[in-house]
This record gives structure tokens, C-alpha cells and sequence, in this order.
């Protein structure tokens, strides 16, 4: 262990003096194959392949952080994830791992990392990300957690551990890269297995991001058998949205969706009465890797749906002050700050490697993958973290912190028993759901 943090503090010291040099413009002078940022570059890289990151305490990044997808498409939605950016704005990408890593999501939720049998949770994305199965194994390989092979088309679903990627309509035409939702993609199918190691991950690329296309990639995705489908993208609500609900409405399968990364207001899918709405927190560990605190993340969505119907075991919470739908139903990291370290070798804004990335992005799989590990039975799974009795046993009560200001201030502030940004809260291992 002390071998691994000293070289840690090599791989923190190359890392942020990558790009430094003798000019009083910060460019190095000289050969660029010999300069000193080449160099600091080579050590960095060896460096990295050289730690246990399985066993070594985290690299995190703090500063500011921006949207992967800076804005919805038309009659569409944006993904949710925000990635740590330095002084210009530009993401920080390295050669090793910043951010927690498997080991510290297992052990700050006290999960294993193993389900009964092989579930298979779907992640429900738009676009193409062209290296996400050899960007898995990367991450994978990295953290000392098994990799995965490709899906065998048949059995289906799949009796053993594998990755499958296919298209809206369940085949190989995949739509156009795009490098922000491929970043997102990264993120939502690392996490996944990082949690659930034995569990099959179904990717289904919808062609775009609007709302008619995702729909019927999550369709696609509950046909071909998922338990669990993860949505880390949303947009602002509309009058329309509860025609598309019927798209959630099934038992027996956790639709997990984020509920929004600018703070204090609803989006939907989030707001639809049969997803799990996901909010986010800002999670601080020990020492250990067990959690110390979690505060509600000030980027969380959370509020009062302005046109979806309460379901009846929020209503059975007393809260009379919001008579419709209200968001978040439970919650997970998703501050950036205290986010999760992602490998994504698509090119995005000119960089590649090791991203820290957060959102409530991340807590949607995170939640999908918990929901896979704990098996969703014959209802509505939304409803589960209400109705397994004393949901404080199986969920961590996040009693501060605040996304904006509001009316009702439980909506929009972390208070004890149920708030908007945590919901009922932040799982306690895999009884949570």
C-alpha cells in the first residue's frame, strides 16, 4: 500500500504538470518528442499502468464542472452528466483514474457486486459510442474487476455475464457517434458493472435524442428482457408528457431515470408516476471506503410535477403541500466533485483517457444496478423503497444541503425523512429496493 500511494503522488504530480514548460506562455520550448511535457507525459502514463488502482485510495479532482450536453435537441432531451473542467474550461482527462472507482461505490452502498443468476440491466442512451465495449474492459482491467465479452445472441437473455450494444430496433445499424452522449454512454455502462459485476449490460442506441426515438429504444430495451433500465437524460416538462408514460408502466422492471443536473425544478422522465426518480448527493467516504456523509448535491433536479398525477405511496407520505407527482423517490452520488472515474477513448472537445464525471447521470445506473442486485419483483418498482417497511433501515436519510430555493423548502432542501433533491434517500445495501 505504501508502494501505491508514493506512486500515486507521482501520477498526481505528473498529471497536473503535464503541459508545463519554461515559456512564459506555459508552451515548453524545443522538440516537442524531447521537451519536458513529453516527458512528464511518458511518466504519467507509465506511471498509471504501474498502481493497483484496486487497492489504492482515490485520485479526486475538485474544481469547476460543465454539462456533457450543453442543450436538448428539439422536441428532445439532453444526457445529465457533467465532467470536471480546468481553469479554460476544457475537461480534464488523464492516463490513470480520477474519481471513485468500484471498490468505493460496493462499500459506500454495502453492496457485494453480486446478484443471484445473471440479470441484465439495459442502458438506454441516443447516439453511437463506437469503443464502448474495449473502453469497459479498459476500465475493467484497470480497477481488477471482471471483463466482458460480447453476447452470444443466443440463449437471450443471456445466461452468463456478457455485453450487447444494438440499435433502437434491436439490430447492429447503430446511429452516428456523438462524442457528448458517448462520454454519457461511458459513464452509464461503467458504473453499471462497477456495481453489478455479474450482471448482463444491454446498451440500446436510439438514433437520436428526441423523445419519440428514446422511447422506443426503451421499449426496445424491455422487450429483449432488462430488469432494470437505466435513462440518464431528461428535458424540461410538457403538456404532453403523460401520453409517453405508458412507456414505463410495467411491473417487474426498474425504470431508473435522472432527475436533472441545474438544480431546483422538475424534468421529465423524472416526473413520470412509474419511473424511479434519481437525485443526487455530494458522497464523502472514510478513510475505508465507507461513507462519512452525504449532503444533497446543489445540481440535483428536484419539485412538484406540474402535470403528472402523485402516486398513491407518496400520497400516503402526508405531504399535502404538492398534490401531483414529486421528484426525487431516492438518490445517489452525483456531484462531480465526489464523482466517478470514467474511460472513454472517443475524442470529446479534443481529449481522451480518464474523465471525473458526475450528474445525476451516474446515480441512475448506480440505482439501476442496486434495483438488478436486489431483484425487482411482480410491482411497480417505484414503489418498493416506500413499502419495504422501515425505509430508514434500508436507506441513508440525507438531512442537509440544498439545490435553490423554494415553497415548500422540503422540495427543494435536504430535511429528514422524505425531500425533493434525495427522496427517501440513499441506499443501505441492496434491501434498499
Amino acid at each position: 500500500m505504501k508502494t501505491n500511494l508514493v506512486l500515486v503522488a507521482v501520477f498526481v504530480l505528473a498529471l497536473f504538470c503535464f503541459g508545463c514548460g519554461d515559456g512564459v506562455d506555459g508552451n515548453v520550448a524545443g522538440d516537442p518528442d524531447s521537451s519536458d511535457a513529453a516527458q512528464t507525459d511518458n511518466l504519467a502514463m507509465s506511471t498509471a499502468s504501474s498502481i493497483d488502482w484496486a487497492h489504492t485510495a482515490p485520485v479526486m479532482l475538485h474544481g469547476s464542472n460543465l454539462p456533457v450536453c450543453p442543450s436538448a435537441e428539439l422536441n428532445g432531451t439532453r444526457c445529465h452528466a457533467r465532467v470536471v473542467v480546468d481553469d479554460q474550461n476544457k475537461p480534464k482527462a488523464s492516463t490513470g483514474p480520477t474519481g471513485y472507482g468500484p471498490s468505493q461505490f460496493r462499500s459506500a452502498y454495502n453492496v457485494s457486486g453480486t446478484a443471484a443468476g445473471t440479470p441484465l440491466i439495459a442502458i438506454v442512451d441516443a447516439y453511437d459510442d463506437p469503443n464502448i465495449l474495449a473502453d469497459l474492459n479498459t476500465y475493467s482491467t484497470t480497477f481488477g474487476i471482471p471483463t466482458m465479452a460480447a453476447c452470444p445472441t443466443s440463449p437471450w437473455p443471456p445466461t452468463a455475464p456478457c455485453f450487447r450494444k444494438v440499435d433502437q430496433s434491436g439490430g447492429t445499424s447503430y446511429p452516428k457517434a456523438d462524442a457528448g452522449w458517448a462520454l454519457e454512454i461511458s459513464l452509464d455502462v461503467e458504473i453499471a458493472h462497477a456495481v453489478c459485476q455479474n450482471c448482463a449490460i444491454l446498451l440500446v442506441e436510439a438514433k437520436s435524442a428526441g423523445t419519440t426515438d428514446l422511447m422506443t429504444a426503451i421499449d426496445r430495451a424491455r422487450t429483449m428482457g432488462a430488469k432494470a433500465i437505466s435513462n440518464s437524460w431528461g428535458g424540461g416538462e410538457s403538456s404532453s408528457e403523460t401520453s409517453y408514460d405508458s412507456h414505463f408502466n410495467y411491473k417487474g422492471i426498474a425504470f431508473t431515470v435522472s432527475s436533472g443536473d441545474s438544480g431546483y425544478g422538475v424534468e421529465w422522465p423524472a416526473a413520470s408516476p412509474y419511473v424511479t426518480a434519481v437525485g443526487g448527493t455530494t458522497l464523502t467516504l472514510t478513510g475505508g471506503g465507507a461513507r462519512a456523509s452525504e449532503t444533497v448535491w446543489s445540481g440535483a433536479g428536484s419539485g412538484c410535477s406540474k402535470y403528472e398525477a402523485q402516486p398513491s405511496f407518496q400520497t400516503a407520505l402526508g405531504l399535502a403541500t404538492c398534490k401531483k407527482r414529486m421528484v426525487a423517490d431516492v438518490s445517489a452520488d452525483a456531484d462531480p466533485n465526489t464523482g466517478a472515474a470514467v474511460y472513454d477513448s472517443v475524442s470529446y472537445q479534443g481529449q481522451k483517457g480518464w474523465f471525473q464525471v458526475g450528474g445525476t447521470s451516474l446515480a441512475a445506473p448506480l440505482i439501476a444496478a442496486i434495483y438488478a442486485l436486489g431483484g425487482v419483483g411482480n410491482v411497480q418498482a417505484n414503489s418498493m423503497p416506500y413499502s419495504l417497511g422501515a425505509y430508514t433501515i434500508n436507506l441513508f436519510d440525507v438531512i442537509s444541503g440544498s439545490n435553490g430555493r423554494c415553497s415548500p423548502s422540503y422540495l427543494c432542501t435536504g430535511v429528514a425523512k422524505y425531500d425533493g433533491p434525495s427522496g427517501l434517500g440513499t441506499p443501505i445495501g441492496a434491501t434498499a429496493f
